[in-house]
């Protein structure tokens, strides 16, 4: 198809300038005609190829993107406007969103930073996340893919010149390979070899298998690897052997090629690019999540290694990946169901042995015994107790103390194949603490102590279980003690024949698992 000329009407839309022309389709600039008011963005047709020597991926993806971009919503992708007939003028009006592309940040004349490759990293994941939420799976995530926002909304400011490290979200871009769990896979019907881009396909898809979120993870790690070190993990294969390799040999270790890189982020990199899917990542949130908690990640000698693979192991592993079967995984969002982040509220004064050991069981029971879960425990402290001069009540001091107390809890729940972390939070206002550390990893369950405040005064009083449950953007469980009050009464009622004198115990099962004014952990 000729290029479309400025100026000209397709539609009830005014064609603007071309700002892309590629192999699979040309992007205009476009603006309603006829003086519709613009829908508040602004926005871009995106026309594929058909001319005669042009495959017939193209006119595919074309139906698949617009199959796809119509159902996904959220800040991650592009707002769906309109698509034109097919058997007429194919065309896709979405959004256009300013911003940069992956690759200006691989096209920088010096190496990145690590801290700017994590952020970098987080925000794919994020995005990655959020696409395998809606069931679909990108397939063909690339640094000309992934679009990082402009930090500054200003008009006059122009991305390009706003510096490198300054960007916002990520948005991805170009469907035309994606894979959604709910609609028919054109791509795999008409097409019967491997699709997707050489440097950047995952071991499954060379082998024809699609729709594993988990080939999505793949290419972050290709990119993630392109960040630190400036090259391709896999090189740029263009034949079927060559894109085969990546089945059984292992990529140069990041830190041979530049050894200021830490282990741990080799460690997070090396692990995306596992051969086998069951050895990545779980899901994107489980990727950031280690990107944001450096601390946290375990670093084997995956992460720590800077020597080349030996020969006799890649061909034990080229003899394995001959007879490898890959598998299709489920449901994108019924894997992300099985390997849930829980995070667990753990008060930090004023809990009883009753309150630790109903918030373990109720932990225990969303963790089950699932492989790739990962438990979050969390305890939140008033900013005030930090700020006092004594040495022994120093921050430092005081986060040791409480690390050490959340690792203390959590020992019984370690389990085989999940990853547990403790993180502590310095916040005045614990419920907006704990809301942000649920946002901002993407957690799945939040456990907490209810509140033993009477009903009566909790509709006058929101407490910090009210105010986490109400807003929390997952699902929440509100955990009360095991013990029957009528024990407690009881137990109470003997203890004051025993000595009617004796004042009551805090720490007493019945005691209040939140404080008055500071609320929950405070």
């Amino acid at each position: 198809m000729k290029l479309l000329e400025p100026g000209s009407t397709l539609d009830g839309f005014t064609i603007g300038e071309c700002i892309h022309s590629g192999g699979m389709a040309h992007i205009y600039h476009v603006r309603y005609a006829q003086g519709r008011p613009d829908p508040g963005f602004a926005m871009a047709m995106k026309v594929p190829r058909m001319a005669s020597g042009d495959g017939a991926e193209n006119i595919v993806g074309f139906e698949v993107e617009c199959q796809i971009l119509q159902v996904l919503t959220g800040a991650h992708v592009p707002r769906f406007v309109a698509a034109g007939d097919l058997e007429r003028v194919p065309y896709l009006v979405m959004e256009y969103i300013a911003g940069r592309t992956l690759q200006h940040w691989l096209d920088a004349p010096q190496p990145l930073g690590a801290d700017l490759v994590v952020r970098l990293g987080v925000a794919m994941a994020h995005a990655a996340h959020a696409l395998h939420l809606q069931n679909t799976v990108h397939m063909d995530l690339k640094p000309q893919n992934v679009l990082l926002r402009p930090l500054h909304a200003a008009v006059d400011l122009s991305p390009e010149l706003q510096p490198l490290d300054a960007f916002g979200s990520a948005v991805l871009l170009d469907f035309g390979l994606s894979h959604h769990a709910h609609y028919p896979d054109l791509l795999a019907e008409q097409l019967r070899k491997a699709v997707g881009s050489p440097a950047w396909i995952a071991p499954e898809q060379v082998v024809g298998v699609r729709g594993d979120p988990r080939s999505d993870i793949f290419a972050i790690g290709v990119m993630l690897y392109q960040l630190c070190t400036g090259e391709l993990p896999f090189g740029e294969p263009q034949t079927p052997a060559g894109l085969r390799q990546r089945l059984w040999v292992d990529p140069v270790p990041p830190r041979r090629r530049r050894a200021d890189l830490p282990a741990w982020l080799q460690e997070v990199v090396l692990r995306c690019l596992e051969p086998e899917a069951a050895k990545r990542y779980p899901s994107a949130a489980h990727l950031a999540f280690d990107l944001t908690h450096p601390t946290q990640v375990l670093v084997t000698q995956r992460g720590t290694n800077t020597a080349p693979t030996p020969f006799r192991v890649h061909f034990k592993r080229w003899i394995k990946a001959a007879g490898m079967h890959y598998q299709p995984s489920p449901v994108p969002s019924q894997q992300i169901s099985e390997v849930p982040i829980v995070m667990v509220a753990v008060p930090y004064r004023d809990a009883s042995d009753a309150t630790l050991f109903s918030l373990r069981q109720a932990v225990a029971r969303a963790l089950g015994s699932r492989a790739g879960a990962r438990l979050a425990c969390v305890t939140v402290i008033p900013a005030s107790l930090s700020s006092t001069t004594h040495e022994d009540r120093s921050e430092t001091q005081l986060h040791r103390r409480y690390l050490a107390q959340l690792h203390q809890w959590a020992q019984p729940l370690d389990h085989p194949g999940q990853q547990t972390s403790c993180h502590v939070l310095e916040s005045g206002d614990v419920a907006h603490a704990l809301l942000d550390y649920a946002v901002g990893n993407q957690v799945s369950v939040i456990v907490m102590g209810a509140a033993t405040h009477g009903l009566k005064t909790q509709r006058f009083i929101a407490t910090v279980p009210i105010k986490v449950a109400m807003d929390a953007p997952c699902t929440v469980i509100l955990v009360k003690q095991t013990l029957p009050f009528a024990q407690l009464a009881a137990a109470a009622s003997d203890d004051a024949r025993l000595d009617s004198a004796a004042a009551p115990d805090p720490q007493l099962p019945g005691a209040a698992l939140y404080g008055d004014d500071l609320g929950p952990l405070g």
